[in-house]
């Protein structure tokens, strides 16, 4: 069973921990300071989605939110097969993120891993899927529990469904949809998960810092006690 740190078929250190998905829309606060509350509670990385944005704004976008994860040695990681790196500086520090590397995250449908990227995730929701990859760093699976945000997906795996497809993953695997409790948190690291990706729990957070610490926490504890538990009932 993978563990955070372990590499994926690239060989390189992958993603791990509570990896934050960008929604704009559903953020109750500016974007920027959402993304920089929930670092500072305790969160290094997040996607940047946003694909609905005209290129170069979604590139100024970027551009905001590296410092503010570099700083706390924390990546971003663009969804989609442009890493958004329009400025000398930004190509010279291969992307400005707190390791320098290129980060990105594809979905399914998305062609081979892109020469630019360092790393490289992508997203599956069945065991088709999760065995097409081949040079990925990580995959997120999903839907574990319900989600608005994945209404063409389900039903929802479950603890069980997510150990399941965990167990046939050549490559380390993130849960994704529907967490937001500590713990849901418990639950995907008891079956396997080396990290569970948020989306609305944190967008839609009147404290995105407060509810960022709180799942961090909840997550390093659940990796402390992880070996020889058995999978938490879902909540």
């Amino acid at each position: 069973m993978p563990h955070p740190g372990d590499g994926g078929l690239s060989g390189s250190p992958t993603v791990s921990g509570v990896v934050v998905l960008t929604d704009r829309r559903l953020a109750r606060r500016p974007l920027v300071d959402v993304v920089a509350a929930a670092v500072a509670g305790g969160v290094r990385w997040v996607v940047l989605r946003e694909k609905d944005l005209p290129r170069v704004e979604r590139s100024a976008l970027a551009a905001e939110l590296r410092p503010i994860l570099a700083e706390a040695g924390g990546t971003l990681i663009v969804a989609g097969p442009d890493p958004l790196l329009d400025t000398e500086a930004e190509q010279r520090g291969r992307g400005a993120g707190g390791d320098g590397r290129v980060a990105l995250h594809l979905s399914a449908a998305d062609p081979g891993r892109p020469s630019s990227a360092d790393l490289v995730g992508r997203s599956c929701h069945d065991e088709a899927e999760l065995r097409r990859l081949r040079t990925e760093d990580y995959a997120f699976i999903s839907p574990v529990y319900p989600t608005s945000t994945k209404p063409g997906y389900g039903p929802p795996l479950r603890s069980a469904g997510l150990a399941a497809l965990i167990r046939l993953s050549p490559v380390p695997v993130l849960a994704l949809g529907g967490i937001e409790t500590p713990a849901q948190v418990r639950a995907c690291v008891q079956a396997g998960a080396v990290g569970v990706a948020l989306l609305g729990a944190v967008m839609r957070s009147a404290d995105p810092r407060q509810t960022a610490a709180e799942l961090t926490s909840a997550f390093a504890a659940a990796i402390g006690q992880s070996r020889g538990l058995t999978i938490e009932e879902d909540r």
